[in-house]
């Protein structure tokens, strides 16, 4: 019986233990899974692009669960500057860059500590890719996503961002050929 007793008290201490360890654990964790500087140096120093372009998992810590198809190419993306890190994956087809078919598909993730609402995506300081201009507010599943329009150095088609958490921004570009696929690709990014 004493030990029965012995154990139990054992039992409820390493669960007590590790109740309060659990907060302490997730304060230790970074808020925004980005990759250490070593992997950043790395894939900036040798950013060759893949061929065959790598599946829904080609980002680290991100699955993308809707891919469309016809990709051929890829190619990691990653920076730092004013303060943010940001990396992701460019999937492209073999089209020149100006013909209207032309496919591809853009998901980063941005770790910026002032992130915290949508509202702010706007003042991010991205070097490709800002929210200015027109935009508006979509409800995709349970996200406020900013969608615009965009052109430039992004190409034509959609361009949607948007706070998955505290200091964590996702954004997705999706080309003109598959802009009408941006809510199942937004609906399937997972972190």
């Amino acid at each position: 019986m004493k030990n029965t007793h012995l154990l139990a008290v054992l039992s409820a201490g390493t669960v007590a233990a590790a109740l309060i360890a659990l907060p302490a654990q997730a304060e230790a964790r970074p808020s925004c899974p980005a990759p250490p500087k070593a992997a950043l140096a790395k894939v900036l120093k040798a950013a060759e692009p893949d061929q065959p372009a790598k599946g829904a998992g080609a980002v680290k810590g991100v699955r993308v669960g809707h891919l469309p198809k016809g990709f051929v190419h890829g190619q990691v993306t990653a920076s730092k500057h004013h303060g943010l890190t940001e990396y992701g994956y460019r999937w492209s087809d073999d089209r020149d860059d100006v013909d209207r078919a032309h496919r591809s598909l853009w998901v980063r993730v941005v770790c910026w500590p002032k992130a915290r609402s949508g509202a702010q995506l706007k003042k991010v300081p991205l070097e490709l890719g800002r929210f200015s201009g027109r935009t508006q507010t979509m409800k995709i599943g349970e996200r406020q996503v900013l969608v615009k329009r965009s052109d430039g150095a992004l190409g034509s088609g959609r361009y949607a961002g948007w706070v998955e958490r505290g200091g964590v921004i996702v954004t997705v570009h999706a080309s003109e050929a598959i802009q009408t696929e941006l809510i199942k690709i937004v609906q399937g990014v997972k972190l």
